[in-house]
């Protein structure tokens, strides 16, 4: 025993030796610098004669380049790195930590079950609540029976009502923790009452001058909550409607001045009317954007605000609670949306904003239930009790590529905003329904992406669960309006779409099909040909939801075409390699008949010529997944 202590020993003092000496040596010290021609130099002697801009320069669905490589000096310039967290224009956050709000959101249709539900989730890690209140039950009694129990200063409150009677929610609020014996300006909350949001959300055509009469109310009102923020800017809605960064917050900024210019023309001083705002903004999937996004977001807004002239610096502080978006959630392998709000988690709590809902991953075809809101709750916990996401402020900063990226965003949303301001603001933009039609194009946009997955969805365009159902678990098809407003219309609303449901369409339409159509792969030739073609050929078709059957390799096409003639084969798939479908294709296509559609998996030099034969069906990483798949279910579900 003591032998091997003496070598655990020797083994110690030998790296402990090795280190110390380790620890002299500057070996990152005296390197030569390198330029950026000089990379450039090397760059373009790799690419061999390729275009640099086209092969490594990527260009934007925001309207601008991001390079492959930035270096010290591309930040040099910027301004973004010249201010400290919490200091003006707050790009790096509104305060000195990175501390945010866990909210979540409860339907408070009945007063009783929402309070029960919401002391649940106090106790488990929750301390921002997000009621929508039932506008035909509001009362004091209501108030107190939704209250019961929840310490208001220590909880921050959010309430959604009837914009009608959102003013007059502040008083019941006051009233009631006045009784409760509250310091009113100690509580922290919000009360979203947007009527701009109404208008793009349901079509109701409002006047501006009574919704710059809502604006007042709701600032005068304040005065009994001097800290609750009581008009919001949902730009969430823009998000959810298929929005891209730079989109969504050049609205948000001209949304958030609007509000801003009506309550300073009916008299509101900037301080007052900055701080009655607060912006509800929407985090999707591109991970790096989101976060400068929302950094850029707080630089424009303070330079917004400043040309109000406020009395005050920090009214130039742009309060952002951010939520996950819905538009690139799917009904289809609804799991994967777990790992899609969890990096929309991430993007929005490094970026610094003050409080986040993540909605439940199957928030698109049902009602969240415990164990889905519990999953919801814990990402972000796991994010500050495990990841420390909370003990870093602005973690970004210094980052030459989301430096640029922020400065990037922020100069195309200076742009939108700039470009609203010059036609009128925002109202104008809503009322003339320049808004909803540039939604509708970035909406149309961004499904035909989603087609031919140039916007990829893991688990619907992309590597779907071959036999996966989702028709009985679906429990709500439809968004439903619970504020209990009318949904008159006037003006044209923005879309309610996602990414995914045309193909969620059209699996759910072979679901409901009396027979489920079949693919047979008949694979041949080129061993590495055959299997990658008849991999691609069985995520392609699998993504209508069609039974996908594979091979090995057959010997003669002809065996291929009988052995799916007798498995029952609706289609028939010819996997092989470019150099063979000039032989196989016509005699597969002969030997079939017309019997089974066929198709030739790939986009060989041939194809013309195969064409002219008669063959139709092509499918290869050009085709557009949707339509085709489109067609194929014209010819088999009747």
């Amino acid at each position: 025993m003591s032998y091997v202590f003496e070598k655990i020993a020797h083994t110690f003092n030998f790296i402990n030796t090795y280190f110390m000496a380790e620890k002299k040596l500057n070996l990152l010290a005296d390197f030569p610098a390198v330029t950026t021609a000089e990379w450039m130099a090397k760059i373009e002697a790799d690419l061999k004669g390729a275009d640099f801009s086209k092969k490594l320069v990527w260009r934007t669905n925001e309207g601008f380049n991001v390079m492959p490589f930035y270096r010290t000096e591309d930040v040099a310039a910027l301004k973004t790195t010249e201010s400290a967290p919490g200091e003006f224009p707050y790009v790096r956050g509104i305060k000195t930590d990175n501390s945010w709000y866990v909210r979540q959101n409860i339907d408070a249709k009945d007063a009783k079950v929402a309070n029960t539900k919401a002391l649940d989730v106090l106790n488990k890690g929750v301390d921002s609540l997000g009621f929508k209140l039932n506008k035909a039950e509001l009362g004091s009694a209501y108030i107190a029976t939704l209250l019961d129990g929840i310490a208001a200063d220590c909880v921050e409150l959010n309430f959604t009502v009837c914009i009608r009677r959102s003013a007059e929610l502040v008083g019941l609020l006051a009233d009631y923790f006045k009784s409760k014996g509250y310091d009113v300006a100690k509580l922290n909350g919000s009360i979203n009452c947007d009527p701009m949001n109404r208008m793009l959300l349901k079509g109701k055509k409002l006047d501006k001058t009574v919704v710059a009469q809502f604006a007042k109310a709701m600032v005068d009102a304040q005065k009994q909550l001097p800290a609750y923020r009581v008009l919001g800017v949902n730009s969430i809605s823009l998000n959810n409607a298929g929005a891209y960064c730079a989109q969504e917050l050049g609205y948000a900024l001209a949304w958030g001045a609007q509000y801003l210019e009506m309550l300073t023309d009916a008299g509101v001083s900037a301080d007052a009317a900055a701080n009655a705002i607060k912006f509800n903004m929407g985090v999707g999937g591109n991970y790096f954007m989101e976060i400068a996004k929302i950094r850029a977001a707080r630089l424009l807004w303070a330079m917004v605000v400043k040309a109000f002239n406020p009395a005050t610096e920090s009214a130039s502080k742009m309060h952002i609670h951010a939520e996950t978006s819905t538009f690139n959630k799917t009904v289809y392998d609804a799991h994967v949306n777990l790992l899609r709000t969890q990096t929309e988690a991430m993007s929005a709590t490094l970026a610094g904003v003050e409080s986040l809902t993540v909605n439940p991953f199957d928030v698109t075809f049902k009602e969240g239930d415990d164990f889905s809101e519990r999953i919801a709750r814990n990402q972000q916990l796991l994010l500050r009790e495990e990841s420390h996401f909370d003990k870093v402020t602005d973690p970004s900063a210094g980052s030459y590529y989301i430096e640029n990226l922020t400065a990037s965003i922020a100069e195309q949303a200076w742009k939108r905003f700039l470009d609203i301001q010059s036609k009128g603001g925002f109202f104008a933009a809503v009322e003339a329904g320049q808004v909803q039609a540039d939604m509708e194009a970035t909406a149309n946009a961004r499904l035909k992406d989603v087609s031919v997955r140039k916007e990829v969805l893991l688990g619907t365009n992309q590597f779907p669960n071959f036999n996966e159902q989702a028709a009985q678990k679906i429990t709500d098809e439809a968004c439903v309006c619970k504020c209990g407003c009318s949904t008159d219309s006037g003006l044209a609303k923005l879309p309610q779409v996602r990414a995914a449901q045309e193909f969620e369409a059209l699996r759910l339409a072979t679901e409901k099909a009396a027979k489920r159509p079949k693919a047979f792969m008949l694979t041949i030739g080129s061993l590495a040909m055959r299997l990658a073609r008849a991999q691609f050929s069985c995520n392609f078709l699998a993504c209508a939801g069609y039974e996908v059957v594979d091979n090995l390799g057959f010997d003669t096409v002809e065996a291929g075409v009988a052995a799916a003639q007798k498995a029952g084969a609706d289609i028939i798939v010819l996997c092989s390699s470019d150099d063979e479908y000039a032989e196989f294709a016509p005699a597969a296509f002969k030997a079939i008949n017309g019997k089974q559609i066929f198709i030739v998996a790939g986009a060989p030099a041939c194809m013309e010529d195969l064409k002219a034969q008669g063959i139709e069906n092509f499918i290869n990483v050009r085709s557009n997944v949707l339509e085709t798949l489109k067609s194929f279910n014209a010819q088999l579900l009747k």
